[in-house]
């Protein structure tokens, strides 16, 4: 399913996301912005267990698109004056907060540069796999910016706050294997086998309770709660997925020494 610069397709209960503009990188422009948000809505709206994430062509993304000709002026004063919401406010933020929202985990395949808000979206999953030539960017220094879409969360949290004032003042490239090495990332492998390991982890959340989503919460939150917080958390969390049918069936196969039959209910 086409959805303009997003292709979308369901397979064996894994939702593909593919970035769709290679001839600017895959870079957030406002169409292909547009397009993700229509994504989302049919993954939100369908049977998906698991969304996949990653780009055509030779990156994953490279951020916001700076020379996007949909663009319309920005209202710099309107905006001082909060009359008008930046990108940030009316796209970028709502938009990670709602993959972060979704029931089901998330997986990037990372095929390429990821650069600026499109590092940010690559980290935003749950489980990260890299090609072995991908590379990551924070690249708002070079323009004068500051980093955005959660990178100043997300980085000193992953690697650390000394690893990521580096990543963020140098603003140099950060090959895969050091992202591997810091913890940034799940797995590296070998570019032409990318999106078969992509696929092949995928799959298996895509076959599990319906718990793992609750799982992914858990450990979002984790980030920020405090440990009596996150023992309350967790036993709220149990209880709904007590209440699940997975559950009774994973109880069942236990008991009669077989696989479970998860059905993501």
């Amino acid at each position: 399913m086409r959805h303009g610069r997003i292709l979308l397709e369901l397979r064996d209960g894994v939702a593909i996301m593919t970035l769709n503009d290679p001839p600017v990188l895959n870079a957030l422009g406002m169409k292909l912005r547009e397009d993700m948000s229509e994504a989302l809505d049919a993954i939100e709206a369908g049977p998906a267990r698991c969304l996949l994430i990653t780009g055509a062509g030779r990156a994953f993304c490279s951020g916001a698109n700076l020379t996007d000709p949909d663009r319309p002026p920005r209202d710099r004063a309107a905006e001082a004056r909060g009359e008008a919401k930046s990108d940030l406010e009316s796209w970028y933020n709502p938009t990670l907060m709602r993959l972060r929202a979704l029931p089901i985990p998330v997986v990037t395949a990372i095929n390429g540069i990821a650069a600026g808000a499109g590092m940010s979206l690559a980290l935003s999953a749950d489980l990260k796999l890299a090609a072995r030539s991908a590379s990551f960017l924070q690249a708002f220094a070079r323009i004068g910016l500051v980093p955005d879409a959660g990178s100043s969360w997300i980085l000193p949290r992953l690697i650390g706050i000394a690893r990521a004032m580096e990543l963020s003042l140098l603003a140099e490239r950060l090959p895969a294997e050091t992202a591997l090495a810091w913890g940034m990332i799940n797995r590296v492998v070998d570019d032409a086998a990318l999106m078969d390991e992509a696929l092949s982890v995928a799959r298996r959340p895509a076959e599990g309770p319906r718990s793992l989503g609750l799982i992914r919460q858990l450990y979002w939150a984790a980030l920020e709660n405090g440990y009596a917080e996150q023992l309350a958390f967790e036993a709220k969390l149990q209880s709904v997925a007590g209440m699940t049918a997975d559950y009774a069936e994973g109880v069942a196969a236990f008991r009669e020494k077989r696989p479970a039959r998860f059905t993501g209910r």
